[in-house]
């Protein structure tokens, strides 16, 4: 996983934690709920760039 997605996806599973707390406090479903969908939404890229990793070393070991 490249350090920009990282960051990118780290921003914006932080994002959606401040969106579904702020949305706790002013008792604003929508935006709680728009925060969980950025968190969730967040865990799946990074688990999609985790197989990628994986895969690529995978690959590598094949080639020695």
């Amino acid at each position: 996983m490249g350090a920009e997605d990282k960051i990118r996806n780290k921003t914006e599973e932080v994002t959606g934690k401040a969106k579904e707390g702020l949305g706790k406090v002013t008792d604003d479903e929508s935006l709680e709920a728009e925060g969980r969908a950025d968190q969730t939404k967040s865990h799946a890229k990074q688990a999609g760039e985790k197989v990628k990793d994986a895969a690529g070393k995978v690959k590598d070991a094949f080639k020695s």
